[in-house]
């Protein structure tokens, strides 16, 4: 039973019904300067372009007014897309924001819309942030059949993803927090990515 009890408090704890797995990832995560930098360098590529369109081109089939971007990457999508502000963790990602006058704190307004960019999974309280979004969420995220499909996936980050969801799971989720789903497409994994799928949410 000290084997269980020990998984159970410091592992990977997966609920079939709900869909949903939690990892207790420690407080110390490698949100730094050389973390903003290698994500600058993968945003300046074919691939990091053609993502960000796509992003840009999902928000734009349903909302046209200012946006909040939610754990930046490198800041490629603040950049690119008008009428948007950041906000981040990472000190070399606020650093980056503030000054360029794009930053927002989520957590002391709310905004009509909040897109979340391979970040949702990192936040540790993930229902307090959406929160704060009054129209709109704009999501791209990891999606798995179950926990052996998390346990072989290269986005089982130990150091970094708390939250793992099935499509079912993250969209009964978000339903939950007062939210229907408008469109979902896996765009991003048709252009490479590993099992990403992206979502358009709006608050009922």
């Amino acid at each position: 039973m000290k084997q269980f009890t020990h998984e159970l408090n410091n592992g990977l704890v997966w609920l079939p019904e709900l869909g949903m797995g939690r990892f207790p990832v420690p407080n110390y995560r490698p949100y730094d300067a050389a973390y903003f930098e290698r994500y600058r360098q993968m945003a300046d590529t074919e691939m990091g372009k053609t993502l960000t369109a796509a992003r840009i081109a999902l928000v734009g089939r349903h909302y046209n007014g200012p946006v909040v971007d939610v754990g930046i990457g490198a800041g490629q999508f603040v950049e690119a897309r008008p009428n948007t502000k950041g906000y981040d963790v990472n000190p070399a990602g606020i650093d980056w924001l503030k000054s360029r006058s794009m930053w927002a704190d989520i957590y002391a307004d709310r905004y009509p819309a909040l897109t979340f960019w391979d970040s949702l999974e990192h936040i540790d309280r993930p229902d307090v942030a959406v929160e704060k979004a009054e129209q709109w969420i704009f999501v791209s995220v990891p999606i798995f059949d179950g926990a052996e499909h998390i346990l072989r996936s290269r986005h089982y980050r130990r150091d970094e993803h708390i939250w793992y969801w099935t499509h079912e799971g993250i969209c009964g989720w978000f339903l939950e927090q007062g939210f229907t789903l408008v469109e979902h497409n896996t765009a991003e994994s048709e252009l490479g990515r590993d099992g990403i799928a992206s979502y358009a949410f709006r608050r009922k």
